[in-house]
């Protein structure tokens, strides 16, 4: 955009220079068609013809006048811009018909249309540039709140990423200890299982002597009961 923008001033100082050109060459092509009109109707229409204004004299012009001296003649306006032709070549390709005048008059209304549109066409192309400046830093305006909102979102992405961060490296750390504590857990019940028969088997027999102190205590002859089991044990095989 702000490529756009200098682009375009710098197109626009161009345009207004060529326009400034334009008036001072087609304004110079005026005065010298208008001062070549005068004179002719000085001699064809003397009517029409406008004096000169009266000139004013210098006190150096009034003392050459006061001592008998004569004026230089007041110069008539340049050559007609652009165009390299004087008002002398005017005049003598110009002078011996009235119909010289209606071309001239031709010509100065042809200036008048081209000054006319140029000045409306740099009206519209300068109300255009402005349009533009205005639109652009109405946009540079807006960009500048929408960068500025994006960088806020940005700002505030990152710290919850942050966050996210160290709470994954909390999570992991608690989840280690799990992990650390189940298979503590495992080991246990690994051995529990492994033993588990042994264990079994001890608590029976565990439980079968405590039977028979049991029995001993309440005066009972085990060891009658333990041959009569032993006979009855032969007399099946």
């Amino acid at each position: 955009m702000d490529k756009a923008v200098a682009e375009a001033t710098a197109q626009r100082k161009e345009e207004n220079a060529d326009y400034t050109n334009l008036m001072a060459s087609d304004g110079a092509a005026k005065e010298v068609l208008n001062f070549a009109k005068n004179r002719l109707n000085k001699f064809y229409n003397p009517k029409l013809y406008k004096a000169p204004p009266k000139r004013e004299l210098s006190e150096e012009d009034r003392i050459t006048v006061n001592m008998g001296g004569t004026l230089a003649p007041t110069a008539p306006p340049g050559g007609i811009a652009g165009t390299g032709i004087s008002f002398v070549q005017v005049s003598e390709r110009l002078q011996g018909s009235n119909g010289v005048i209606a071309m001239i008059d031709l010509l100065i209304k042809d200036l008048d249309k081209e000054l006319t549109e140029a000045e409306t066409e740099e009206k519209d192309t300068q109300a255009d540039y402005e349009q533009m400046m205005k639109d652009s830093a109405e946009k540079r305006s807006n960009d500048a709140k929408a960068l500025e909102n994006k960088d806020s979102a940005k700002a505030d992405m990152e710290e919850s990423l942050q966050k996210s961060k160290e709470s994954q490296k909390a999570a992991g750390k608690e989840l280690g200890a799990t992990m650390q504590y189940i298979s503590s857990l495992h080991a246990e019940c690994d051995w529990l299982i492994q033993y588990f028969d042994v264990r079994k088997e001890a608590r029976a027999s565990e439980v079968d002597s405590l039977g028979k102190a049991k029995a001993v205590l309440s005066g009972a002859d085990y060891s009658l009961v333990q041959t009569r089991t032993q006979h009855k044990f032969l007399r099946r095989a």
